[in-house]
């Protein structure tokens, strides 16, 4: 392998029943930063059926050059179809770095494409970026649960891949006016003892909004001091529109479940508003949050750490002040309701 033969970007777009994930744009974003660090330029990949729409977008979020692979076997993601058009497709292209979202569908893609391309995976990476000598790509995870941050390097083999977790990126302003140039995969997939056969698709409704998704969030911390105080968070997230998150305390102390956990080992959050109570503030939990446009915090310590990345800080009992705040809240919507 000679490694001077790998150039460029490449992301993996990955798109739902016809619609794309937040994080291939946020990749694409991340991508275009990267590039420009390499004098290159960033290609998507997208797999799907009836793609043709999504590709445009793509454009318009960054990526120069867009490779769509269309065709029914890839209308649902399955492991072998996927990895094998992906694999042809590095294959052909060549990139230097190969980014994927650590989505379920990439969590499960990643590990086999790396396996297949004979190359190494920096799973569930919070940053990357150029090294200003050597121009290999630091990637940045988090480790032993969390406790500290690890960076890898790839330096013998291409492409140089990682996963990256939803939100931790920022995906470009869309430009409608901005062009870039989309080819074909024109490959026939061969079908192998590695392939299975969807019968049924059954889709299930979620009744609350992904944390990762909520513009507000009013998050929960070791200092609740059990699962029945939630239901004050709840109450003023019902009266701000927003949803209920919380800290990995609360999560292993079985107050809370794992998914509306912020952080590194949960998910990392970009909301409006982001109200953190009876949270010290980790270093884990201040890197899913500390990107939030506004943050307030109220703790009964002076000192927790939490108040060094918000905007107000409340010290006090949380019990006291989060019902007041949501009566007051409660208060401005009906008099705005009034007018």
């Amino acid at each position: 392998m000679e490694l001077s033969e790998y150039k460029g970007v490449m992301t993996f777009a990955e798109q739902v029943e016809g619609k794309l994930t937040n994080v291939s744009l946020e990749l694409i974003g991340k991508g275009r930063e990267l590039a420009k660090d390499l004098d290159t330029d960033v290609t998507a990949v997208l797999l799907g059926e009836n793609m043709d729409e999504l590709a445009q977008t793509l454009i318009q979020y960054g990526a120069d050059h867009v490779i769509v692979a269309d065709d029914p076997e890839l209308k649902y993601y399955r492991t072998e179809p996927y990895t094998q058009v992906l694999a042809n497709i590095v294959h052909d292209e060549k990139p230097e770095v190969m980014l994927v979202g650590a989505t379920s569908i990439g969590r499960d893609l990643g590990p086999r494409l790396a396996g297949r391309i004979h190359t190494g995976l920096t799973a569930d990476c919070t940053k990357l970026e150029i090294d200003a000598e050597t121009k290999e790509l630091r990637m940045t995870r988090p480790a032993f649960g969390g406790n500290l941050m690890a960076t890898i390097l790839c330096s013998d083999f291409r492409p140089q891949m990682a996963t990256v977790r939803p939100g931790v990126m920022v995906k470009e302003i869309r430009d409608e006016s901005r062009t870039g140039d989309v080819k074909k995969y024109e490959k026939a997939i061969e079908k192998n003892a590695c392939f299975v056969d969807i019968e049924d698709v059954v889709k299930i409704t979620k009744e609350k909004v992904d944390i990762q998704d909520a513009k507000i969030l009013v998050s929960g911390g070791r200092g609740m001091g059990g699962p029945e105080n939630f239901k004050i968070l709840q109450d003023l997230a019902d009266a701000l529109g927003g949803e209920i998150s919380s800290s990995r305390a609360a999560v292993d102390a079985g107050w809370a479940p794992k998914d509306i956990q912020v952080g590194q080992t949960g998910k990392t959050v970009r909301p409006t508003l982001y109200i953190a109570c009876g949270i010290s503030g980790a270093i884990q939990h201040l890197a899913g949050m500390e990107e939030s446009d506004y943050i307030i915090a109220i703790n009964k310590d002076a000192g927790a750490p939490i108040f060094n990345v918000a905007d107000v800080g409340i010290v006090g009992d949380l019990f006291k002040i989060v019902p007041k705040l949501t009566e007051e809240v409660k208060k401005d919507r009906a008099q705005n309701a009034a007018q």
